[in-house]
């Protein structure tokens, strides 16, 4: 068959080399980086000139990411489940020396002695309790990965009682209707709101002890919270106080623009 008159025949294109190849990915590669940084920096800026939350329970946050942390919250409540626990680990796994973070609210020694837990009823109620009697309940351990929103984790040992037993010995269940769980330290400057079905997961302790011990002031002598469901800066040391409500109580780092619910 002849050629139409002009035409000629295209030279097949040559099959790039390999350094051609890697060229060509690494301008893909840099150019999707640069649209990415962009997308990612316009994002920050938009975010960091939103307006800020409206101070109350909660302060501190940008409006559009307080609203995205509501949303995760409830995300979470809704498959939340007690059968759900958190990996326990053998003791030997323990840390010896478990990690001291903060002392807020919980400086200095305290005269256990003296010392007893409040329990503030909703019907303005208050219950009196000593250490020896939190001791002479049921004992539950623990050993499980502690986990901090600055990004460490540590396998620690504790000892005390399930918050859910403390609930029944005192006859306390008709508070457990209500929505959420407020503790704070004795001096008031440190303080937590914890949603109820997480208060009363079976893996909440009202802890005492570490690694068998009896808890040294800087982990939270006398008495202090472990709730493996939660980060730790709901695990709140030295509890001077609890309290029920079906408003969320204050929390201190929520007011500092973390997250309110603060869940694994």
């Amino acid at each position: 068959m002849k050629k139409p008159f002009g035409k000629k025949d295209k030279a097949p294109k040559k099959p790039l080399t390999v350094d051609q190849q890697i060229t060509r990915r690494n301008f893909i590669s840099f150019g999707s980086f640069i649209v990415l940084s962009g997308a990612a920096y316009g994002g920050w800026k938009w975010l960091y000139n939103s307006p800020e939350e409206t101070a109350s329970v909660t302060a501190g946050a940008r409006k559009p990411l307080r609203r995205a942390l509501n949303k995760t919250e409830l995300a979470f409540r809704k498959f939340f489940s007690n059968n759900n626990l958190v990996k326990t680990y053998p003791k030997e796994m323990a840390a010896k020396n478990v990690r001291h973070n903060s002392d807020i609210g919980s400086e200095g020694k305290i005269d256990v002695a003296a010392w007893s837990l409040q329990v503030k009823k909703q019907s303005g109620e208050v219950l009196k309790i000593t250490l020896d009697e939190i001791k002479a309940l049921p004992k539950t351990d623990i050993i499980y990965d502690f986990k901090c929103v600055e990004g460490w984790d540590q396998i620690s040992h504790w000892g005390g009682v399930k918050f859910s037993d403390f609930i029944s010995h005192y006859k306390l269940d008709d508070q457990t209707s209500l929505g959420y769980v407020g503790m704070e330290t004795p001096d008031k400057e440190y303080y937590v709101g914890i949603d109820m079905p997480s208060a009363m997961h079976p893996q909440t302790l009202l802890a005492y002890e570490v690694n068998e011990k009896p808890l040294p002031p800087k982990h939270g002598a006398p008495l202090r919270l472990i709730i493996p469901v939660k980060y730790g800066i709901k695990n709140l040391k030295r509890i001077g106080s609890i309290s029920f409500s079906d408003s969320r109580p204050r929390d201190y780092w929520a007011e500092q623009g973390y997250d309110y619910y603060s869940g694994l």
